[in-house]
């Protein structure tokens, strides 16, 4: 079955009471039960939902994976994925990962005995180097957040599954219309559906998908005991937004290209950052592990002044946090969405007061560029 069948349909049976086409939302809090131990599957929303069981089989099914779960935002999602480690684990975590990752890691978990190194995940040298006796995880993202760096998954997951370690992409870049870590042999994918999955702005939602059945059950307690799940109604949300997730994705593509291209011959423009330019360092690597390119850039204007003028002059494309809508978002990761990081931090890896994330939407690209064109004549 192709992608584009297995989004519309993929989890999603006609309604056996009504023969609704649609997965009704299930707003109930509660389920009958005939007798003691009998059921029809479902007897408390918080452990399970009939609308939210769908979701979970959907996304399993485009990850190409068993199962899925879902979660009331991608950091309540990233927050179970971290339970499963305990008092005195380490893990290794990509060094320019999405600053809400850093927050949770160094400010909420590291208070309970967990600790985390950020390296340079593109150099699986460094990744080896950074396991050590206590390691039991290692977590990437790629492309990254915000400067779209990629690491090779499939070395990622041969040196996790030769030290034993527990290997979690981040896919929420990518999507599974671009990339499915778990068939380079990753224990455990993740999304913030509240991006590209969904694609219209509207909701909050996080998404786990896995193969191994221990991870599973480790992972579905964890989901049933901590509770931060997915409402009924953000579930069914996610499954509309699901259906158009490869026509989308193909139009946030083929636009990324075009503007990555005008931005990397404005004078104006220091550095763009997008795996699909042959500048990109890795670019050979995304060409061999993704089927496109995806709708992220970032670019460097050199400095806060020029970055903040730009943001102030632009008028199609919004300045707000998040991505993936089918409008474009811009914002500035500095002082936005990698603001936890001290300066320091930041320009270790590279998140500096100039740079600016473009969140590429499906509008007509012309006028995208032209935007963007007014915007940086005003620098």
């Amino acid at each position: 079955m192709g992608f584009s069948t297995k989004a519309v349909h993929s989890g999603i049976e006609a309604d056996p009471s009504t023969g609704s086409l649609m997965t009704p939302i299930h707003l109930t809090s509660t389920y009958l039960q005939s007798e003691i131990g009998k059921h029809k599957g479902y007897v408390y929303s918080r452990v399970a939902n009939p609308t939210r069981t769908v979701l979970e089989k959907s996304i399993a099914s485009l990850e190409n994976g068993k199962e899925g779960l879902a979660f009331a935002s991608g950091m309540a999602a990233e927050t179970a994925v971290f339970h499963l480690l305990k008092a005195g684990d380490h893990a290794v975590i990509s060094r320019n990962v999405y600053g809400g990752t850093f927050r949770v890691a160094k400010f909420v978990l590291e208070n309970f005995s967990l600790h985390f190194d950020f390296v340079d995940s593109t150099d699986i040298g460094v990744l080896k180097d950074a396991v050590r006796a206590e390691t039991r995880m290692v977590f990437v993202e790629s492309p990254t957040n915000p400067t779209m760096e990629i690491t090779d998954l499939r070395a990622v997951a041969k040196l996790c599954k030769a030290r034993k370690l527990i290997s979690v992409v981040d896919n929420t870049f990518a999507t599974p219309y671009l990339q499915n870590p778990l068939d380079f042999g990753i224990d455990i994918v993740l999304h913030s559906a509240t991006k590209y999955l969904n694609g219209h702005s509207d909701m909050l939602g996080g998404l786990v998908v896995l193969n191994d059945p221990k991870l599973t059950e480790r992972l579905r307690f964890i989901q049933k005991s901590v509770g931060g799940i997915l409402s009924p109604f953000e579930a069914w949300m996610c499954l509309r937004g699901i259906k158009t997730l490869a026509v989308r994705m193909a139009r946030h593509d083929a636009n990324a290209i075009e503007v990555a291209a005008f931005l990397n011959t404005n004078r104006k423009v220091k550095k763009v950052n997008y795996p699909g330019l042959a500048s990109h360092p890795q670019h050979y690597l995304a060409q061999k592990q993704m089927r496109g390119f995806g709708g992220m850039i970032s670019f460097d204007l050199g400095s806060f002044e020029k970055a903040k003028k730009l943001l102030k002059s632009v008028r199609l494309c919004a300045l707000a946090e998040s991505l993936g809508g089918v409008e474009t978002l811009i914002s500035h990761p500095a002082t936005m969405t990698h603001a936890a990081l001290s300066p320091e931090e930041r320009q270790r890896v590279g998140v500096t007061d100039g740079l600016v994330r473009i969140s590429v939407g499906i509008e007509d690209v012309e006028d995208i560029i032209e935007d963007l064109k007014q915007a940086l004549a005003k620098v």
